[in-house]
C-alpha cells in the first residue's frame, strides 16, 4: 500500500512538474503590435494608396466609406467616404507578399494628403497592371508615341481668361485608352495645376436626385507638367483603363487652378471615345514617314 501511494505522489509531482514547464513555455510568447497610418477621406474626394505589391483582400471596418481596386491595377486602392462626418473606423489590406496593411479612418472635408504611396520610395506611385494587361514600359512607349502623333480629335475645347483647354487626341492601344491634353496659356501670368481629372456624369440631374458621378484614375501620365507659364504651351497624355460612357452621361474632364480662379472643363461624349485611333510604335510611324 506504501508502495502504492509513493508511485501516486511520484506521478502527481511529475504532472505538477510538466504543467508548470508548458506554462512558462506559455508565458514566452509575445503579442506584437503595429501602429496603424492614419487617414483622413472626404465625400467629394478619392483618396488613392499605393502598395509595393498587389492586393489580395479588403476588409472595410464600415459601410460608411467606399473602398476598391483602380481598373485594371492591382496595388491601388481608392477609398471615398460614402457620407459626410462619418465616425472613426478602420480598413484592412492583405498584399500579395504576405503583409498585413491596417489603417485608421476618419473623415474632413479638406483631406491634406490625396496619394498615399507605400512603397520603399515613397515619393514613386509605380502601378503594376493587372495580368492581361500590357506591360509599363510598353505603356509608356504607346504614350510617347500618342504624344508624337499628328492624327488629331477636334472639337473639344474650352476657352477662358486666356487659357485654352482641350482634348487633342484619342488613342487606344489593346486595353489601354491614351487621352492626349493641350493646354494653352495665352495670358502673361503663369498658371498652376492644381488638379486634372476625369469623370463620368449624368447628362441631366432630375429634381430631387443626387447627381451620380464616377471618377476615372489615370494609371500613368506622361509629360506630366504642375505649370504652364505665361504665352506658352503644354501636351499631357493620360493613360486610364478603356472604357465607353453609357447612355444619357457624358465625361468631364476638369482643369483647376491652384490659388486661382482660372477652372475649364470639358464635355466629352461617347461618339468621340469611340473613335479612338490605334497607337503605331514607333517602327510602324518612321516606316510610313520614309514611304510618304
Amino acid at each position: 500500500m506504501k508502495k502504492i501511494n509513493v508511485i501516486w505522489i511520484t506521478g502527481f509531482f511529475l504532472c505538477l512538474t510538466s504543467f508548470n514547464g508548458q506554462a512558462q513555455q506559455t508565458t514566452d510568447i509575445r503579442a506584437t503590435t503595429t501602429e496603424p497610418y492614419r487617414i483622413d477621406i472626404a465625400s467629394t474626394k478619392t483618396t488613392n494608396i499605393v502598395f509595393p505589391y498587389a492586393i489580395i483582400s479588403v476588409d472595410r471596418g464600415s459601410k460608411d466609406f467606399l473602398a476598391q481596386k483602380a481598373g485594371g491595377v492591382e496595388n491601388v486602392l481608392q477609398i471615398k467616404a460614402a457620407r459626410e462626418s462619418l465616425p472613426e473606423t478602420n480598413l484592412t489590406v492583405i498584399t500579395a507578399d504576405g503583409r498585413l496593411h491596417s489603417f485608421v479612418i476618419n473623415y474632413t472635408d479638406h483631406p491634406s494628403v490625396l496619394n498615399l504611396s507605400l512603397t520603399e520610395n515613397e515619393t514613386e506611385y509605380q502601378v503594376l497592371l493587372s495580368p492581361g494587361k500590357i506591360n509599363e514600359a510598353k505603356v509608356r512607349q504607346y504614350a510617347g508615341e500618342a504624344l508624337k502623333s499628328h492624327k488629331k480629335t477636334r472639337g473639344i475645347t474650352d476657352r477662358k481668361f486666356g487659357i485654352r483647354f482641350s482634348i487633342n487626341g484619342l488613342f487606344i492601344r489593346d486595353d489601354i485608352l491614351f487621352v492626349r491634353v493641350g493646354i494653352l496659356n495665352r495670358s502673361n501670368i503663369s498658371y498652376d495645376i492644381d488638379q486634372l481629372r476625369f469623370y463620368i456624369r449624368d447628362r441631366k440631374k432630375a429634381k430631387r436626385t443626387a447627381t451620380q458621378e464616377i471618377e476615372i484614375s489615370s494609371v500613368l501620365v506622361h509629360n506630366n507638367t504642375g505649370k504652364v507659364t505665361g504665352q506658352s504651351g503644354s501636351t499631357i497624355v493620360f493613360v486610364v483603363p478603356k472604357f465607353t460612357i453609357p447612355d444619357k452621361k457624358y465625361l468631364a474632364v476638369q482643369l483647376m487652378e491652384k490659388n486661382g480662379g482660372r477652372h475649364l472643363e470639358l464635355h466629352v461624349k461617347n461618339r468621340k471615345i469611340v473613335k479612338a485611333v490605334p497607337v503605331e510604335s514607333g517602327l510602324r510611324s518612321s516606316r510610313d514617314e520614309k514611304s510618304e
